[in-house]
């Protein structure tokens, strides 16, 4: 049984995220003792009894990884069981090595029955104070900076009890030399009972050249390679698949699986320190455009042209021959040049410098052609570095430039060639300018545009951060090299990697209109064996086609290619394909019986329903952070900071510009865990039914905005929980967005109602209330779709999923709602399900929660907004759980107040009727602001259905009801306020 419970976590945990384990927790039939307690170890083998023995730290018994890769972007779930045989509490550390690349979107821990979710949240500036970290909660201890990839994580176990981890990361595998590669840490530091990795791939174009390499041994680090295509030197030389490896095709997804024995591991490593799995593989890809998917509003695209001539090259290698590259790295680094030049094409042009306290030009004022000469002298200029001195590395930098420049000015120079400087050091500036951000600027100035720059580190003591700068502030790319790794090997990997451009000035055009909020999509290089990946939004989903130009410089000549994509095709072609993921996703599932089903419900987990969305949210989050990096004022830095935090918030990914925080658990002196404490619901406490208010239904208007009742796994986590023993009741106008949306306006001087539909498209984030600029309010909308009904005259059927309200006044805070859970980001972070009866304070922003039916945010106690929870147990194909938006008090915010909504909140409007023409009967217009709306009487639902309102309906989508078009109120992301880069805060008034 417990065996099943796990194998159902894990499921749960990479199919729906940390909320249904919240769910669980309070599942009266779930056993959690029996869960933690009754799993018996398995019999341990002999040989490695004695390994086991000498272990005073508590033991991993199960270490399960699972990935399944869709079109190339890669889920990973991370399950690890470990046991503390002893009789007193223990501290047990969960540790695991993930991509540089990647983003930690999930971790939780099972400790002493009860579940500990992790939160990610902005992460606040440094500050003096005392104890930096709350009782009880620690931050984890990672970062997807370069310098730290090891995420780590202890907790107290008690005494002969079982601890669980669960760790999810996301990532977008990057092509390099014709091949994606995925690497997989296995270094539990121990040896581990039972050991398994499931990896899965599934792609819209065939799997080609899939190879699983032989185990690469290597230290566990937090500073691995940055990215880099490792090649480390403890790679064994024979090409064995590792023991155990079973690599299996069906169609389009493939297989990969290793589960060593304890004995098999033991033979690799007595320490647990296995190694990278390593899996490389390419997809077939046609001549063209390249492979577009499309799902859910959301489209990406993967470039990858091939059979293409080389571009010629003008490439200036600058070397650090300081005092500090003497020995071992000077070697390596002389074995990769001298590999390096044998790769010079003819038509490349070439030079080398050297920098140390003084700077050497090989061929001073010049650049040199390939030939057999020029060769043999530039390796005599490397076999005569020396290393000794200082580093001067913005003297070096100006010298490669003042080369690069001369030449490209002189009349040697082609066009189309691709110009670029190759820098290299171990060390930080201590000659010449020694200051950042005057070599930067220098860098700037002396480029002027006009080539790149690629920048290599070696070693421990590097300004990566002033490395990774200047090449992306000159179209490059920085590579780390660490102090353990073969550099000859890695540097030769990396020029491979550039060595070769095939395309110059690319620049990606869709139809316009067409897209919106596309990620980089002008690129100066494109280099054989990579791949371009753009990603943005479709502004009309149930357009047929979308034009795609592509536009490039290849030696002599100008590329272009352009096709139309069927959009509808693409979207059946993709959901077919995140069927066949979600059904690995679930796999273990499966064998579990109906309970398993029951509790899993959709088979469709929501990270494969949304995976394009999630690859463009990745790609915005790390374009955001290098635009960040590369700023040169404060308020665009602050802008690009305050855009990829929103969305790091909203993907709930683990960046540089957020903390992911989980509570410990506390052990008490008896070694239990102290257990959580729980409040009884107040004998007089009704629950309202699902879908209807709470409170006299004769009076739908009262909506009760009290509740007296906490959910017993939130209360020690929340500092701000009040139970209320009066309840408080709140007037609210009919004005609302609810259903499939329809919105409903009260004018209550005008003594008229209106209402009005908006057809949008799933994906797309509506502007509801828009008063950032006086109020500090603002409140989004996202839309979710689903087939319509059988008899409907719609195509599809559209229902808002989540809502934001964010606040700016005092400071910023916001409020997420979706049908399941609250998040409120205040004083603190909490997270609220919607399954309990809460109320909290946060300073501004307060939120009161009655269980399964309605949520009431106030703003500063003078607006308030009601959220009712549209929940189905079984819903129709047309039907989804969703969120009604009502307005329960507009006196807070100001008469310059937008939106779709709060445009009208300070309006009157008139109702005239038009005379009668021939053969027809008269009609009525609504005056709204000078414009003339035509208008028929309807009537509506509303409050859960438990009114009808008589209104007068606007046709065509509210056209010149509402100020502009539908295309001004579609917003970036949740949380646009309309202020940022891509803010859309403007409407057009009509």
């Amino acid at each position: 049984m417990a065996s099943s419970y796990k194998m159902l976590l894990l499921v749960l945990v990479f199919c729906f995220g940390p909320s249904v384990l919240g769910q669980l927790e309070g599942d009266e039939d779930f056993d959690w003792a029996d869960f933690a307690l009754d799993l018996a170890p398995r019999r341990v083998p002999r040989q490695v009894k004695t390994i086991l023995v000498k272990e005073t730290k508590p033991h991993i018994e199960e270490l399960s990884i699972r990935t399944t890769i869709l079109s190339r972007y890669a889920f990973t779930a991370v399950y690890c069981a470990m046991l503390n045989r002893h009789s007193a509490a223990a501290e047990g550390l969960f540790q695991f090595q993930i991509p540089a690349g990647a983003y930690v979107s999930n971790f939780t821990m099972i400790i002493g029955g009860r579940v500990y979710q992790s939160e990610v949240r902005l992460k606040e500036k440094r500050a003096k104070q005392g104890n930096g970290k709350p009782k009880n909660k620690e931050s984890s201890d990672t970062s997807p900076e370069p310098e730290g990839e090891l995420f780590k994580m202890t907790a107290n176990i008690p005494g002969r009890n079982r601890a669980f981890f669960l760790l999810m990361y996301e990532e977008l595998l990057q092509r390099r030399l014709g091949r994606y590669e995925h690497v997989t840490s296995l270094r539990p530091t121990q040896l581990v009972s039972r050991l398994s990795l499931d990896v899965t791939i599934i792609d819209h174009s065939p799997v080609t050249d899939l190879e699983v390499l032989p185990l690469r041994n290597g230290k566990i680090s937090g500073s691995g390679n940055s990215g880099a295509r490792p090649n480390t030197p403890k790679t064994p030389a024979k090409s064995e698949v590792p023991v155990t490896t079973v690599i299996k095709n069906e169609k389009t997804v493939w297989k990969i699986t290793f589960s060593p024995n304890i004995v098999q591991q033991a033979k690799i490593s007595t320490s647990g320190i296995l190694g990278d799995f390593v899996i490389r593989y390419d997809v077939q890809r046609d001549m063209g455009i390249g492979d577009i998917q499309v799902l859910n509003g959301h489209f990406v695209h993967f470039f990858a042209p091939k059979d293409l001539p080389a571009v010629p090259k003008n490439v200036v290698f600058v070397i650090d021959s300081s005092a500090s590259m003497l020995g071992t790295k000077m070697r390596q680094t002389k074995d990769a040049l001298f590999t390096i030049l044998k790769d010079l094409r003819p038509g490349d042009n070439f030079n080398f410098i050297s920098f140390a306290n003084r700077i050497k030009v090989w061929q001073p004022n010049r650049l040199v052609p390939v030939t057999p000469l020029n060769i043999r002298d530039a390796k005599k200029f490397i076999f005569a570095l020396m290393p000794n001195g200082g580093t001067n590395i913005d003297g070096a930098i100006q010298s490669g430039s003042s080369l690069l420049r001369e030449y490209l000015s002189g009349p040697d120079s082609s066009p189309n060639s691709v110009t670029l400087i190759i820098f290299l050091t171990d060390g930080r500036p201590t000659i010449g300018e020694l200051q950042s951000t005057s070599i930067l600027g220098n860098t700037r100035s002396a480029v002027q545009e006009k080539f790149c720059i690629f920048t290599i580190g070696m070693g421990n003591d590097v300004d990566y951060r002033l490395l990774e700068r200047m090449a992306l502030e000159n179209c490059g790319m920085m590579r780390r090299i660490s102090e353990e790794a073969d550099a000859s090997a890695m540097l030769k990997g990396f020029y491979d990697e550039i060595g070769t451009p095939l395309l110059s000035d690319i620049r990606v055009n869709y139809t316009e209109d067409s897209v919106d909020y596309v990620t980089q999509n002008l690129f100066t290089n494109y280099f054989n064996g990579s791949e371009l990946v753009i990603a943005g939004k479709l502004t009309n989903r149930s357009a047929e086609s979308l034009h795609v130009q592509v536009t490039a410089s290849n030696n002599d000549r100008n590329i272009i290619l352009e096709t139309d994509v069927p959009l509808r095709r693409l979207q059946i072609e993709t959901e077919k394909h995140v069927k066949a993921a979600s059904a690995a996703m679930a796999v273990g599932a499966k064998a579990l019986g109906s309970g398993v089903t029951q509790a899993l419900g959709n088979p469709l987990s929501s990270i494969a329903e949304d995976f394009v969305e999630r690859v463009w949210g990745f790609l915005s989050v790390k374009e955001g952070l290098r635009s960040r990096l590369r700023s040169q004022t404060s308020k665009e830095r602050e802008q690009h900071t305050q855009l990829a935090t929103n969305l790091s918030l909203h993907y709930h990914f683990l960046t540089p510009l957020t903390n992911m925080v989980v509570e410990k658990p506390e052990v008490l002196l008896d070694g239990r865990v102290a257990p959580a404490p729980t409040v009884t619901p107040a004998a007089d406490e009704a629950v309202p039914p699902l879908n209807e208010l709470p409170g006299n239904t004769e009076k739908p208007q009262k909506l009760d905005g009290n509740v007296r009742r906490q959910s017993s796994s939130q209360s020690n986590k929340i500092g701000k929980v009040e139970r209320k023993p009066a309840k408080k009741s709140f007037t609210i106008s009919k004005t609302s967005a609810d259903g499939d949306p329809h919105f409903v306006v009260e004018f209550p001087l005008s003594k008229l109602t209106v209402c009005f539909n908006i057809n949008g498209e799933p994906g797309h984030v509506l502007r509801l209330v828009s008063d950032h600029k006086y109020s500090g309010v603002t409140v989004n909308g996202k839309l979710i779709g689903a087939s319509a009904p059988p008899g409907s005259h719609k195509q599809q059927r559209t229902y808002f999923s989540t809502i934001t309200i964010v606040a700016d006044h005092p400071k910023r805070s916001y409020i997420e709602v979706t049908p399941t859970k609250v998040i409120l980001d205040g004083r603190d972070r909490i997270v609220l399900p919607c399954h309990s009866s809460v109320t909290v304070d946060s300073g501004m922003l307060s939120v009161a929660i009655v269980q399964n039916s309605n949520v009431t945010v106030t703003v500063g106690g003078n607006i308030s907004f009601i959220i009712l929870l549209h929940q189905y147990k079984n819903p129709a194909p047309y039907q989804r759980n969703h969120l009604g938006f009502y307005i329960g008090n507009s006196k807070g915010l100001s008469r310059n107040c937008h939106g779709l909504l709060g445009q009208f909140l300070s309006e009157e409007v008139g109702l005239a009727e038009l005379p009668a023409e021939a053969g027809t009967k008269p009609s009525q217009v609504l005056k709204v602001k000078n414009r003339s709306v035509p208008v028929v009487r309807k009537s509506r639902r509303i409050y859960s259905g438990t009114q009808n309102v008589d209104c007068w309906f606007a046709r065509n989508n509210a056209a010149k009801l509402i100020d502009g078009e539908y295309e001004d109120y579609v917003t970036s992301h949740m949380f646009d306020t309309g202020d940022g880069p891509q803010g859309t805060n403007s409407v057009r008034h009509s």
